[in-house]
Protein backbone atom coordinates (compact mmCIF):
# COMPACT_ATOMS: atom_id res chain seq x y z
CA UNK A 1 0.00 0.00 0.00
CA UNK A 2 2.59 2.18 0.82
CA UNK A 3 4.72 1.91 -2.37
CA UNK A 4 0.92 2.64 -4.19
CA UNK A 5 1.06 6.00 -2.00
CA UNK A 6 4.81 6.77 -3.57
CA UNK A 7 3.63 6.03 -6.84
CA UNK A 8 0.14 8.64 -6.91
CA UNK A 9 3.01 11.01 -5.72
CA UNK A 10 4.94 10.35 -8.48
CA UNK A 11 2.25 10.80 -10.71
CA UNK A 12 0.45 14.02 -9.34
CA UNK A 13 4.27 15.45 -9.95
CA UNK A 14 3.56 15.19 -13.32
CA UNK A 15 0.76 16.57 -13.44
CA UNK A 16 1.60 19.72 -11.83
CA UNK A 17 4.26 20.52 -13.15
CA UNK A 18 5.00 21.36 -17.06
CA UNK A 19 8.18 19.77 -18.49
CA UNK A 20 9.97 23.51 -18.63
CA UNK A 21 9.60 23.60 -14.53
CA UNK A 22 11.04 20.31 -14.04
CA UNK A 23 13.83 21.20 -16.78
CA UNK A 24 14.54 24.21 -14.71
CA UNK A 25 14.19 22.49 -11.21
CA UNK A 26 16.84 20.02 -12.01
CA UNK A 27 19.80 22.74 -12.38
CA UNK A 28 21.92 23.11 -9.23
CA UNK A 29 21.47 26.94 -9.79
CA UNK A 30 17.44 26.72 -9.21
CA UNK A 31 18.29 24.69 -6.09
CA UNK A 32 20.67 27.79 -4.95
CA UNK A 33 17.97 29.72 -5.80
CA UNK A 34 15.49 27.89 -3.70
CA UNK A 35 18.06 27.82 -0.57
CA UNK A 36 18.40 31.55 -0.64
CA UNK A 37 14.53 32.29 -0.93
CA UNK A 38 14.04 29.70 1.94
CA UNK A 39 16.78 30.96 4.20
CA UNK A 40 16.39 34.41 3.48
CA UNK A 41 12.66 34.05 4.46
CA UNK A 42 13.65 32.36 7.78
CA UNK A 43 16.03 35.57 7.83
CA UNK A 44 13.36 37.44 7.96
CA UNK A 45 11.23 36.12 10.55
CA UNK A 46 14.41 35.80 12.82
CA UNK A 47 14.78 39.71 11.97
CA UNK A 48 11.23 40.61 13.35
CA UNK A 49 12.64 39.82 16.69
CA UNK A 50 15.54 40.82 16.56
CA UNK A 51 15.28 44.66 15.99
CA UNK A 52 13.00 44.54 19.03
CA UNK A 53 15.66 42.79 20.99
CA UNK A 54 13.96 39.61 21.42
CA UNK A 55 14.39 36.27 21.00
CA UNK A 56 12.89 33.05 19.07
CA UNK A 57 11.74 30.07 21.47
CA UNK A 58 15.09 27.96 23.09
CA UNK A 59 17.37 30.64 21.38
CA UNK A 60 16.55 32.57 24.74
CA UNK A 61 17.54 29.82 26.99
CA UNK A 62 20.52 29.73 24.56
CA UNK A 63 21.91 33.37 25.37
CA UNK A 64 20.79 33.44 28.82
CA UNK A 65 23.43 30.54 28.97
CA UNK A 66 25.94 32.78 26.91
CA UNK A 67 25.47 35.14 29.05
CA UNK A 68 25.52 33.54 32.58
CA UNK A 69 28.20 30.91 32.10
CA UNK A 70 28.65 27.36 31.72
CA UNK A 71 28.64 26.37 35.49
CA UNK A 72 25.18 25.55 36.83
CA UNK A 73 26.28 25.76 40.23
CA UNK A 74 26.05 29.54 39.80
CA UNK A 75 22.44 29.71 40.23
CA UNK A 76 21.80 32.29 37.39
CA UNK A 77 20.21 29.51 35.49
CA UNK A 78 17.03 27.65 35.99
CA UNK A 79 17.85 24.65 33.52
CA UNK A 80 21.48 23.83 33.68
CA UNK A 81 23.49 24.47 30.04
CA UNK A 82 24.99 20.71 30.34
CA UNK A 83 21.46 19.16 29.65
CA UNK A 84 23.39 18.79 26.56
CA UNK A 85 26.62 17.26 25.36
CA UNK A 86 30.09 18.92 25.65
CA UNK A 87 30.02 19.87 22.09
CA UNK A 88 26.73 21.72 22.51
CA UNK A 89 28.28 24.66 24.55
CA UNK A 90 30.36 25.32 21.19
CA UNK A 91 27.85 27.22 19.47
CA UNK A 92 25.77 28.25 21.98
CA UNK A 93 28.56 30.56 23.36
CA UNK A 94 29.57 31.36 19.97
CA UNK A 95 27.02 32.70 18.62
CA UNK A 96 27.59 35.28 21.79
CA UNK A 97 30.20 36.71 19.82
CA UNK A 98 29.02 39.79 18.51
CA UNK A 99 27.05 40.05 22.37
CA UNK A 100 23.67 39.26 23.17
CA UNK A 101 21.70 42.00 21.06
CA UNK A 102 23.11 40.34 17.82
CA UNK A 103 22.97 36.42 19.49
CA UNK A 104 20.07 35.62 17.64
CA UNK A 105 21.14 36.96 14.04
CA UNK A 106 24.53 34.71 14.68
CA UNK A 107 23.02 31.77 15.53
CA UNK A 108 20.54 32.07 12.39
CA UNK A 109 23.30 33.21 10.44
CA UNK A 110 25.78 29.85 12.06
CA UNK A 111 22.53 27.47 10.29
CA UNK A 112 22.21 28.98 7.11
CA UNK A 113 25.93 28.25 6.47
CA UNK A 114 26.16 24.61 7.86
CA UNK A 115 23.40 24.41 5.40
CA UNK A 116 24.57 25.85 2.50
CA UNK A 117 27.64 23.61 3.24
CA UNK A 118 25.91 20.85 3.35
CA UNK A 119 23.83 21.86 0.33
CA UNK A 120 27.40 21.77 -1.86
CA UNK A 121 28.07 18.93 -0.70
CA UNK A 122 25.19 17.11 -1.71
CA UNK A 123 24.52 18.74 -5.61
CA UNK A 124 28.31 18.87 -6.07
CA UNK A 125 30.62 16.78 -8.48
CA UNK A 126 29.41 13.07 -9.36
CA UNK A 127 26.16 12.98 -7.00
CA UNK A 128 24.91 16.63 -8.31
CA UNK A 129 22.21 13.96 -10.45
CA UNK A 130 21.08 12.00 -7.79
CA UNK A 131 20.93 15.18 -5.37
CA UNK A 132 18.66 17.93 -7.07
CA UNK A 133 15.82 16.14 -6.32
CA UNK A 134 16.59 15.25 -3.00
CA UNK A 135 17.97 19.01 -1.95
CA UNK A 136 14.26 20.21 -3.59
CA UNK A 137 13.08 17.31 -1.00
CA UNK A 138 15.07 19.11 2.38
CA UNK A 139 14.45 22.63 1.09
CA UNK A 140 10.41 21.89 1.19
CA UNK A 141 11.23 20.04 4.45
CA UNK A 142 12.66 23.12 6.04
CA UNK A 143 10.00 24.97 4.83
CA UNK A 144 7.35 23.43 7.52
CA UNK A 145 10.46 22.41 9.99
CA UNK A 146 12.41 26.01 9.89
CA UNK A 147 10.79 27.17 12.74
CA UNK A 148 12.57 24.64 14.79
CA UNK A 149 15.66 23.86 13.54
CA UNK A 150 16.89 27.46 13.46
CA UNK A 151 16.15 27.65 16.90
CA UNK A 152 17.11 24.51 18.20
CA UNK A 153 20.47 22.87 18.38
CA UNK A 154 19.20 19.86 16.08
CA UNK A 155 19.63 23.10 13.19
CA UNK A 156 23.44 22.70 13.56
CA UNK A 157 23.31 18.80 14.01
CA UNK A 158 21.02 18.13 11.01
CA UNK A 159 24.04 19.47 8.15
CA UNK A 160 26.83 17.77 10.40
CA UNK A 161 24.54 14.18 10.19
CA UNK A 162 23.69 14.85 5.96
CA UNK A 163 27.25 15.15 5.29
CA UNK A 164 28.75 12.47 7.49
CA UNK A 165 26.01 10.02 5.68
CA UNK A 166 27.25 11.64 2.21
CA UNK A 167 30.67 10.46 2.96
CA UNK A 168 29.66 7.18 4.64
CA UNK A 169 29.73 4.75 1.86
CA UNK A 170 33.45 6.05 0.45
CA UNK A 171 34.94 7.35 3.59
CA UNK A 172 33.42 5.32 6.56
CA UNK A 173 36.08 6.93 9.16
CA UNK A 174 35.77 10.88 8.28
CA UNK A 175 31.76 10.16 8.84
CA UNK A 176 32.47 8.52 12.40
CA UNK A 177 34.45 11.57 12.92
CA UNK A 178 31.11 14.39 11.79
CA UNK A 179 29.11 11.70 13.07
CA UNK A 180 31.06 11.75 16.60
CA UNK A 181 30.98 15.35 16.30
CA UNK A 182 27.24 15.58 15.94
CA UNK A 183 26.36 12.91 18.88
CA UNK A 184 28.75 15.42 21.12
CA UNK A 185 26.66 17.85 20.26
CA UNK A 186 22.98 16.22 20.50
CA UNK A 187 23.03 12.37 21.22
CA UNK A 188 20.47 11.77 18.78
CA UNK A 189 23.28 10.96 15.45
CA UNK A 190 24.70 8.29 17.55
CA UNK A 191 21.15 6.35 15.96
CA UNK A 192 22.80 7.14 12.76
CA UNK A 193 26.53 5.74 13.94
CA UNK A 194 25.65 2.31 14.90
CA UNK A 195 24.22 1.22 11.76
CA UNK A 196 27.47 2.24 10.07
CA UNK A 197 29.45 0.94 12.34
CA UNK A 198 27.22 -2.39 12.01
CA UNK A 199 27.56 -2.69 8.05
CA UNK A 200 31.20 -0.77 7.76
CA UNK A 201 34.13 -3.27 7.49
CA UNK A 202 36.24 -0.18 8.50
CA UNK A 203 34.81 -0.88 12.09
CA UNK A 204 38.22 -0.61 13.22
CA UNK A 205 39.28 2.82 12.10
CA UNK A 206 35.06 3.80 13.02
CA UNK A 207 36.02 3.36 16.38
CA UNK A 208 39.04 4.87 16.42
CA UNK A 209 37.46 7.55 15.04
CA UNK A 210 34.80 8.06 17.58
CA UNK A 211 37.43 7.10 20.62
CA UNK A 212 39.47 9.87 19.59
CA UNK A 213 37.07 12.35 18.86
CA UNK A 214 35.70 11.71 22.91
CA UNK A 215 39.33 11.81 23.86
CA UNK A 216 38.93 15.33 22.41
CA UNK A 217 36.15 15.89 24.23
CA UNK A 218 37.20 15.10 27.22
CA UNK A 219 40.22 16.99 27.60
CA UNK A 220 39.26 20.17 25.93
CA UNK A 221 36.07 19.77 28.48
CA UNK A 222 38.39 19.25 31.56
CA UNK A 223 40.82 22.45 30.06
CA UNK A 224 37.27 24.16 30.36
CA UNK A 225 36.40 23.50 34.21
CA UNK A 226 33.20 21.67 33.17
CA UNK A 227 34.67 17.94 33.56
CA UNK A 228 32.38 17.61 36.51
CA UNK A 229 29.59 17.91 34.08
CA UNK A 230 30.77 16.00 31.28
CA UNK A 231 28.28 13.18 31.51
CA UNK A 232 25.25 15.52 33.08
CA UNK A 233 23.58 14.84 29.86
CA UNK A 234 22.55 11.06 30.49
CA UNK A 235 21.01 12.34 33.42
CA UNK A 236 19.91 15.39 33.76
CA UNK A 237 16.41 14.97 32.86
CA UNK A 238 16.10 11.32 33.76
CA UNK A 239 13.35 12.13 36.14
CA UNK A 240 10.65 13.47 33.96
CA UNK A 241 7.61 12.53 32.43
CA UNK A 242 5.83 11.47 29.66
CA UNK A 243 5.87 14.47 27.80
CA UNK A 244 2.83 15.69 25.64
CA UNK A 245 4.18 15.17 22.46
CA UNK A 246 5.59 12.05 23.27
CA UNK A 247 4.25 8.79 20.76
CA UNK A 248 3.46 6.74 23.81
CA UNK A 249 1.76 9.55 25.59
CA UNK A 250 -1.40 9.29 22.91
CA UNK A 251 -3.74 7.17 25.43
CA UNK A 252 -3.53 9.86 28.44
CA UNK A 253 -3.78 12.80 25.47
CA UNK A 254 -6.88 12.05 24.55
CA UNK A 255 -7.88 10.99 28.59
CA UNK A 256 -7.34 14.43 29.13
CA UNK A 257 -9.17 15.62 26.23
CA UNK A 258 -12.12 13.61 27.33
CA UNK A 259 -11.68 14.22 30.79
CA UNK A 260 -11.92 10.83 31.64
CA UNK A 261 -10.44 10.71 35.29
CA UNK A 262 -7.82 12.63 36.75
CA UNK A 263 -5.76 12.72 33.23
CA UNK A 264 -4.55 16.27 32.79
CA UNK A 265 -1.94 18.47 30.62
CA UNK A 266 -0.10 20.07 32.70
CA UNK A 267 3.72 22.56 32.92
CA UNK A 268 6.78 20.59 34.21
CA UNK A 269 8.27 24.24 35.03
CA UNK A 270 11.78 22.95 36.49
CA UNK A 271 12.34 21.75 32.76
CA UNK A 272 9.57 24.34 30.70
CA UNK A 273 7.86 21.22 29.54
CA UNK A 274 4.09 20.02 28.91
CA UNK A 275 3.83 16.75 30.30
CA UNK A 276 0.41 14.49 30.60
CA UNK A 277 -0.73 13.39 33.88
CA UNK A 278 -3.05 10.81 34.97
CA UNK A 279 -3.61 6.88 36.13
CA UNK A 280 -0.67 4.75 35.17
CA UNK A 281 1.60 7.24 33.47
CA UNK A 282 4.15 7.21 36.17
CA UNK A 283 4.99 3.82 35.68
CA UNK A 284 4.66 4.32 31.84
CA UNK A 285 7.93 7.08 32.58
CA UNK A 286 9.64 4.69 34.46
CA UNK A 287 9.23 1.82 31.82
CA UNK A 288 9.90 4.20 28.73
CA UNK A 289 13.97 3.82 29.65
CA UNK A 290 14.44 0.10 29.10
CA UNK A 291 12.09 -0.09 26.66
CA UNK A 292 13.81 2.33 24.78
CA UNK A 293 16.89 0.58 25.39
CA UNK A 294 15.40 -3.06 24.56
CA UNK A 295 14.49 -1.44 21.13
CA UNK A 296 17.89 -0.11 19.97
CA UNK A 297 19.14 -3.63 20.58
CA UNK A 298 16.16 -5.23 19.05
CA UNK A 299 17.23 -3.14 15.85
CA UNK A 300 21.14 -3.62 16.10
CA UNK A 301 20.19 -7.42 16.42
CA UNK A 302 18.07 -7.39 13.28
CA UNK A 303 21.01 -5.66 11.58
CA UNK A 304 23.77 -7.61 12.60
CA UNK A 305 21.32 -10.84 11.03
CA UNK A 306 20.69 -8.64 7.69
CA UNK A 307 24.46 -8.20 7.18
CA UNK A 308 25.05 -12.05 7.30
CA UNK A 309 22.22 -12.91 5.05
CA UNK A 310 24.00 -10.88 2.72
CA UNK A 311 22.29 -7.78 2.86
CA UNK A 312 23.98 -4.66 0.53
CA UNK A 313 26.04 -3.18 2.97
CA UNK A 314 25.01 0.91 1.85
CA UNK A 315 21.43 0.47 1.60
CA UNK A 316 21.61 -1.72 5.13
CA UNK A 317 23.71 1.05 7.10
CA UNK A 318 20.97 3.78 5.41
CA UNK A 319 18.08 1.67 6.63
CA UNK A 320 19.13 0.99 9.48
CA UNK A 321 20.10 4.63 10.18
CA UNK A 322 16.03 5.70 9.62
CA UNK A 323 14.75 2.36 11.54
CA UNK A 324 17.48 2.96 14.43
CA UNK A 325 16.08 7.27 14.40
CA UNK A 326 12.93 6.62 14.32
CA UNK A 327 12.72 3.96 17.15
CA UNK A 328 14.53 6.88 18.80
CA UNK A 329 11.81 8.99 18.50
CA UNK A 330 9.20 6.16 18.83
CA UNK A 331 10.65 4.75 22.12
CA UNK A 332 11.11 7.86 24.15
CA UNK A 333 9.18 9.67 26.73
CA UNK A 334 10.49 13.09 25.34
CA UNK A 335 8.33 14.07 21.95
CA UNK A 336 9.59 17.58 21.18
CA UNK A 337 8.76 18.61 17.88
CA UNK A 338 12.41 19.42 16.71
CA UNK A 339 12.79 15.33 16.97
CA UNK A 340 11.60 15.27 13.50
CA UNK A 341 14.50 17.26 12.40
CA UNK A 342 16.61 13.61 13.58
CA UNK A 343 14.90 12.14 10.58
CA UNK A 344 15.09 14.25 7.69
CA UNK A 345 19.52 13.74 6.83
CA UNK A 346 18.72 9.88 7.06
CA UNK A 347 15.92 10.53 4.36
CA UNK A 348 17.82 12.95 2.09
CA UNK A 349 20.94 10.33 1.86
CA UNK A 350 18.63 7.65 1.29
CA UNK A 351 17.22 9.51 -1.85
CA UNK A 352 20.19 10.40 -3.12
CA UNK A 353 21.12 6.64 -2.81
CA UNK A 354 17.68 5.41 -4.55
CA UNK A 355 15.30 8.15 -5.46
CA UNK A 356 12.21 5.16 -5.56
CA UNK A 357 13.29 3.14 -2.93
CA UNK A 358 12.93 5.96 -0.30
CA UNK A 359 10.10 8.01 -1.92
CA UNK A 360 7.62 6.79 0.51
CA UNK A 361 9.77 6.91 3.88
CA UNK A 362 10.01 10.96 2.19
CA UNK A 363 6.38 11.25 1.76
CA UNK A 364 6.11 10.27 4.52
CA UNK A 365 8.02 12.37 6.68
CA UNK A 366 7.07 15.25 4.57
CA UNK A 367 3.82 14.48 6.31
CA UNK A 368 4.86 13.71 9.15
CA UNK A 369 6.60 17.29 9.16
CA UNK A 370 4.04 19.61 8.25
CA UNK A 371 1.52 17.97 10.73
CA UNK A 372 4.34 18.79 13.36
CA UNK A 373 4.14 22.42 11.84
CA UNK A 374 0.09 22.49 12.62
CA UNK A 375 1.55 21.81 16.28
CA UNK A 376 3.95 23.69 16.26
CA UNK A 377 4.68 27.03 15.81
CA UNK A 378 0.79 27.40 14.51
CA UNK A 379 -1.17 25.51 17.28
CA UNK A 380 0.90 24.58 20.39
CA UNK A 381 -0.84 26.69 22.76
CA UNK A 382 -4.58 24.73 21.84
CA UNK A 383 -3.20 21.57 21.94
CA UNK A 384 -1.68 22.05 26.07
CA UNK A 385 -5.46 23.31 26.49
CA UNK A 386 -7.05 19.86 24.88
CA UNK A 387 -8.50 21.04 21.96
CA UNK A 388 -9.56 18.14 20.36
CA UNK A 389 -8.61 19.17 16.48
CA UNK A 390 -4.74 19.76 17.51
CA UNK A 391 -5.03 16.92 19.56
CA UNK A 392 -6.39 14.41 16.72
CA UNK A 393 -3.26 16.35 14.26
CA UNK A 394 -1.21 15.51 17.13
CA UNK A 395 -2.07 11.78 16.98
CA UNK A 396 -1.95 11.58 13.16
CA UNK A 397 1.88 12.14 13.77
CA UNK A 398 2.66 10.38 15.68
CA UNK A 399 0.52 7.38 13.75
CA UNK A 400 3.05 8.38 11.14
CA UNK A 401 6.27 7.95 13.51
CA UNK A 402 4.99 4.42 13.63
CA UNK A 403 4.31 3.77 10.23
CA UNK A 404 7.60 5.07 9.10
CA UNK A 405 9.05 2.98 11.89
CA UNK A 406 7.39 0.21 10.41
CA UNK A 407 8.74 1.09 6.90
CA UNK A 408 12.27 0.76 7.61
CA UNK A 409 11.67 -2.68 9.69
CA UNK A 410 9.88 -4.46 7.04
CA UNK A 411 13.00 -2.93 4.41
CA UNK A 412 15.14 -4.21 6.60
CA UNK A 413 13.61 -8.20 6.64
CA UNK A 414 13.66 -7.53 2.75
CA UNK A 415 17.11 -6.76 2.46
CA UNK A 416 17.98 -9.91 4.45
CA UNK A 417 15.43 -11.87 2.77
CA UNK A 418 16.68 -11.29 -0.87
CA UNK A 419 20.03 -11.88 -0.45
CA UNK A 420 21.06 -9.04 -2.51
CA UNK A 421 23.98 -9.01 -5.33
CA UNK A 422 26.69 -7.31 -4.78
CA UNK A 423 26.74 -3.39 -5.96
CA UNK A 424 29.39 -1.33 -6.62
CA UNK A 425 29.87 0.82 -3.23
CA UNK A 426 32.16 2.23 -1.29
CA UNK A 427 35.68 0.28 -0.03
CA UNK A 428 34.53 0.46 3.11
CA UNK A 429 30.98 -0.93 2.51
CA UNK A 430 31.63 -3.02 -0.37
CA UNK A 431 31.12 -7.18 -0.78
Amino acid sequence: MLQRVGQGLTRLRGRVLTPAAVKWLSRPSSVWWGFAVVHLYFLGWMMSFILKGEMFSDTLQYREWAVNGANPGNGEASISPWVYPALAQLPIYFSNIAGPDHYLLVWTLMITALNAVALAYLIRGGRRPQGIAPAWWWLGFTVFMGYLSFARVEGITAPIVLIALLFAARRPAVAAVLLSVATWIKVSPAAVLLPILIASRDRVKIIAAGIAVSAAVVVGTYWAGGISHLFDFLTNQGERGMQLEATFSTPWLWLSVLNIGDARIADNVAINSSEVYGPGVSIAAVLMQPLFLIAVAAGAVLLMWALRRGAEREELFLEGALMMTAAFIVFNKVGSPQFIIWLAPVVVAGLTHDWNRWKVPGALLMSIAALTFVIYPLFYTPLIHGHPLIALVLTARNVLLVVLLYWSVKRTLELAARKSQPVAAAAGLRE
